[in-house]
C-alpha cells in the first residue's frame, strides 16, 4: 500500500480525506505541524499532500524546504487559488496544484496520474545509463553528474536524445551554438572532453565515432 504525507491543519478535512484515500488503498498521515513535516523522514512516503493555510510557516516556504531535501512528489490542496500562489507553488517545486474545494475524485486522479509519471521516469531511469538534467543543464551518467561545459552540455544531450541513433557532425554542430568554430576539430575536441569526464565511471567508449556519418551513443 502507497502511503501519503498529508500536512493540513483542518483535522476534520483531513479525516475525510484519510477515510477517503484509505478506501483506495492509499494510506494517509497526517500532520498539522509544518516544523514537524519539516524533519519527519520522507522515505516510507510516496507522494505530499500540502495546504498553504497552516499555523506558523507558510505552506509555500513548507513546499520549498521539502524541495531542498527530496525529490518526493508534491500536490499543494489549498483554499488560495490566486494565481499568484499557483505560479509561485509550482516554480518552487510542487508538481500540482489543487484550489480547494474540489471533488475526492479528481484529487485521486491527479495522485494517480502523478505517481504513475513518477514511476515511468524511475524505471527509464533505472533502464538507461545516460539522463539528461535539463535544470542542472547537465548530463548524468549512472547517477553522476558529468559537469558539462555548456558546449559540452549541447553535444552530449542531443546524443542522449537520438538513444542509439546516429547523429551526423553537421547535427550536432547546428545544435550545438556554444561551439564558435563550425569546422569538425571543435567537435571532436568537444567529443573528447565528454569521453575523459565519463571515463572515471566506465571504461567503456560510449561515444562511438561512425565514418562518414557521425557520431553514436552507447549506453
Amino acid at each position: 500500500m502507497k502511503r501519503l504525507l498529508l500536512i493540513e491543519d483542518d483535522e476534520e478535512f483531513a479525516c475525510l480525506i484519510q477515510a477517503f484515500l484509505a478506501q483506495r488503498s492509499l494510506h494517509v498521515d497526517m500532520c498539522n505541524d509544518p516544523f514537524l513535516a519539516l524533519v519527519t523522514p520522507l522515505e516510507p512516503y510516496s507522494l505530499i499532500l500540502l495546504d498553504l493555510g497552516l499555523p506558523w510557516m507558510d505552506g509555500l516556504e513548507v513546499c520549498r524546504e521539502l524541495r531542498k531535501k527530496s525529490q518526493i512528489p508534491i500536490i499543494i490542496s489549498s483554499a488560495r487559488n490566486s494565481t499568484a500562489d499557483k505560479v509561485m507553488g509550482l516554480q518552487i517545486g510542487a508538481d500540482d496544484y489543487l484550489p480547494k474545494p474540489y471533488d475526492p475524485d479528481e484529487l485521486y486522479a491527479r495522485i494517480s496520474s502523478l505517481l504513475r509519471r513518477v514511476n515511468a521516469f524511475s524505471n527509464e531511469k533505472q533502464k538507461r545509463a545516460f539522463m539528461i538534467d535539463a535544470q542542472a543543464h547537465d548530463v548524468i551518467f549512472l547517477e553522476h553528474p558529468l559537469l558539462l561545459t555548456e558546449a559540452e552540455f549541447e553535444v552530449a544531450s542531443q546524443l542522449v536524445k537520438q538513444n542509439g541513433h546516429v547523429i551526423s557532425k553537421e547535427q550536432l554542430l547546428y545544435d550545438a551554438p556554444a561551439i564558435s568554430s563550425m569546422e569538425g576539430k571543435s567537435l571532436e575536441m568537444i567529443i573528447s572532453k565528454i569521453r575523459a569526464k565519463v571515463k572515471p565511471y566506465s571504461s567503456k567508449e560510449h561515444i562511438v565515432a561512425l565514418r562518414g556519418r557521425g557520431y553514436r551513443l552507447v549506453e
